[in-house]
């Protein structure tokens, strides 16, 4: 029962991130470890997804439910696939130097042996998934827009 939970200010609005995360077609182009993702359906309230995940010899794929409570939180709700249960959680709250971002991710696999590899790299794993989400902002929205300028300088005339 791998768990993970961790708080990040990111210099993006909570919109950017929101919808940085909320674009789950696009995880296998920035995500370690997704191959590949189908958007199965879509609302503006709600997805429906398969993920498949490789790692080493392993790869598994999952359907998941996702709740868009724009602009402030995504749920992930496990449908189907290898676990025993998955809980995920995004929340992205406002502060004045950009976005704090709460991540929380909860699973079982339903294999002792999936299980068993996923323990040894789990937390790693997890810090390497937001790290590649703050590269992809980076990528994907240029600049930060709320990081601190550094001031020109001004050449004596």
């Amino acid at each position: 029962m791998p768990t993970h939970a961790e708080q990040r200010l990111i210099a993006y609005t909570p919109e950017q991130l929101f919808d940085l995360v909320a674009d789950v077609g696009k995880y296998p182009q920035f995500l370690p470890w997704c191959v590949r993702a189908v958007v199965k359906s879509q609302t503006e309230q709600e997805l429906v997804a398969d993920l498949t995940v490789g790692f080493g010899p392993f790869r598994e794929t999952f359907t998941s439910r996702v709740s868009l409570e724009r602009p402030s939180r995504i749920r992930v709700r496990y449908e189907k696939g290898p676990f025993r249960y998955l809980n995920n959680v995004w929340t992205f709250t406002p502060d004045p130097r950009g976005c704090l971002v709460d991540f929380f991710v909860d699973f079982e696999f339903r294999s002792r042996l999936l299980q068993n590899a996923i323990g040894v790299v789990f937390n790693e794993g997890v810090r390497l998934m937001v790290s590649a989400f703050i590269k992809r902002a980076r990528d994907s929205y240029g600049p930060s827009p709320t990081a601190p300028t550094r001031p020109k300088a001004v050449r004596p005339s």
